[in-house]
């Protein structure tokens, strides 16, 4: 099947896959672009597996106050090179981590990381299971994992802090 350049541009905004692969997966799939962006995110997961015991000795700290100086979050995200600890999708990724962390107050990074006693989903507590701020129907953790495949580094989410006045 012939697959339009459209098709291709479309799935190529909303997953950053290269444009080799989106015209691959579509034609894969009969031009369907939900399902291609649903097995191209199986693909970054995958890769992002592959990654995943890599040494993250680079990346970035960045800070997110709230209109009104009331609420802020400081992070600290590495990857695994300065190349792309540079890069603005790098960049632009660990500001919106940021920004969740001052919009949601996550208290632990995963499920791992919750005490027996605490009482709560793991949703509401975990900055890795929250659903993402912009696009409710993905995770952070699925956030940080396309990240992964596209830069082709493993990237962690080192620590956070979130500020709010009288807190």
């Amino acid at each position: 099947m012939t697959v339009s350049t459209e098709a291709v541009k479309e799935l190529r905004s909303l997953t950053g896959a290269g444009v080799l692969e989106c015209k691959r997966v579509l034609e894969e799939v009969g031009g369907n672009i939900e399902r291609a962006r649903e097995i191209l995110r199986e693909r970054g997961f995958a890769k992002a597996i592959s990654k995943a015991e890599r040494k993250t000795g680079e990346g970035i700290i960045d800070a997110y106050v709230h209109n009104g100086n009331r609420v802020g979050a400081l992070i600290e995200v590495n990857c695994e090179s300065d190349f792309v600890a540079r890069t603005p999708e790098f960049r632009e990724l660990v500001h919106n981590l940021a920004m969740q962390v001052a919009a949601m107050a996550p208290r632990y990074m995963s499920e791992e990381d919750i005490p027996e006693d605490e009482d709560g989903a793991a949703e509401e507590l975990c900055l890795l299971e929250q659903p993402f701020i912009k696009d409710p129907s993905q995770t952070i953790r699925e956030l940080i994992q396309e990240a992964i495949a596209r830069l082709g580094e493993n990237i962690r989410v080192r620590h956070f802090a979130r500020y709010a006045l009288g807190e």
